[in-house]
């Protein structure tokens, strides 16, 4: 069983419905962890620059940051952690880069949710890995290769 909740910060046109959203995670959650609590929220560009400065030493806005949860496995918890998305990043990263808003909200719940689970892109190898597993099931939900 898996229990996503879907916090909106923002107030904007377009926004994903917690439905898509919860699809698009479950996707990813599915064969990989039968249990899983895990907060999606959507914010401004002032709260994801704040968080990226705070965990990342990066003083700018991102298009998501995942939060794994720190709890040891032996508590047997199902809290896999949070994904925050900004809202403005994603529109603006879609119309340059030429892609569908929806396409590319739903890659970064994808992407948020694989780092839950422990996946990263740092190295060559981890990063093949990653993009290979998010062009697999953005596919498995129709929507087209994300790195073209």
């Amino acid at each position: 069983m898996w229990d996503i909740e879907v916090q909106y910060a923002v107030e904007a046109t377009g926004l994903p419905d917690a439905r898509a959203i919860r699809r698009w995670l479950g996707a990813v959650l599915q064969g990989r962890r039968e249990r899983a609590e895990v907060v999606v929220r959507i914010t401004d560009r002032e709260e994801i620059t704040r968080l990226n400065r705070e965990y990342r030493q990066r003083d700018k806005p991102t298009n998501v940051l995942s939060f794994p949860s720190q709890l040891p496995a032996e508590l047997g918890l199902a809290l896999l952690g949070d994904i925050v998305i900004c809202a403005e990043v994603v529109v603006e990263e879609a119309r340059a880069q030429g892609k569908s808003v929806q396409a590319h909200w739903a890659h970064m719940v994808v992407h948020g949710a694989l780092h839950l689970l422990g996946y990263d892109h740092m190295e060559e190898q981890e990063a093949q890995r990653m993009e290979g597993l998010e062009r697999e099931l953005l596919a498995s939900l129709g929507f087209p290769d994300p790195y073209e």
